[in-house]
């Protein structure tokens, strides 16, 4: 079996992050409505929706093109902090793996962690503030030690989607520093991040397609 991701599993993870988010946006909405403005769901869904119409219509031949063609729809077509963030995400993730049709392990993780350093210059979040940074950056962390352990990548990417599900459990009990939430100070305690909740989403629906 081989341990490379092909592109049409990187179309297949869209495919399955829009599904994701579109089915989880009342929820998302409802996480956001308790620290935010109560439209992350809608904004994701949306979001998603178009970025996946676009790569469908246009059939991107290579990593960078397919996530370009995401991370540009996502800051036109978003509205909120998630537009910009997850957009640099994916722009940043595309110009790291560049045009190639298979991505190896190595690169793939290299490529997420540029996406992380964008959210981060986007954002300024660090771990703790209570942000989508807090199931991110343990998502790849965890990836990046699974893979150098010499898992496959598909399992990597499960470990990966595991970690970031226990940062995004983490950021209930903490007291949020950036965004909207922060303006709740103490009171944002209790409540689980909405961008964190996405942002397993990916890492979740990531594994499922690299697992075919």
């Amino acid at each position: 079996m081989s341990n490379t991701v092909p592109l049409a599993a990187l179309v297949d993870w869209l495919h399955r992050f829009r599904t994701a988010v579109t089915e989880k946006r009342d929820w998302l909405t409802e996480l956001d409505s308790a620290i935010g403005d109560a439209d992350h769901g809608a904004n994701m869904s949306r979001g998603m929706a178009a970025a996946v119409e676009k790569v469908d219509t246009t059939a991107p031949a290579t990593a960078d093109e397919l996530f370009k063609t995401v991370g540009m729809t996502l800051v036109s077509t978003v509205g909120g902090a998630s537009g910009p963030l997850y957009g640099t995400f994916f722009l940043r993730l595309g110009a790291t793996l560049g045009a190639v049709t298979e991505v190896d392990p190595a690169s793939l993780a290299a490529g997420l962690r540029a996406g992380l350093d964008g959210i981060v210059a986007r954002g300024k979040a660090e771990a703790g503030d209570k942000t989508l940074f807090d199931a991110v950056a343990p998502a790849i962390d965890a990836l990046d030690a699974a893979l150098a352990a010499g898992e496959p990548v598909s399992e990597a990417a499960a470990t990966a989607a595991a970690a970031a599900a226990a940062g995004r459990d983490a950021t209930i009990d903490l007291v949020a520093r950036k965004g909207r939430a922060s303006y709740l100070g103490e009171r944002s305690a209790g409540h689980m991040d909405p961008g964190s909740a996405s942002a397993t989403l990916l890492f979740e629906t990531l594994a499922a397609a690299v697992a075919g």
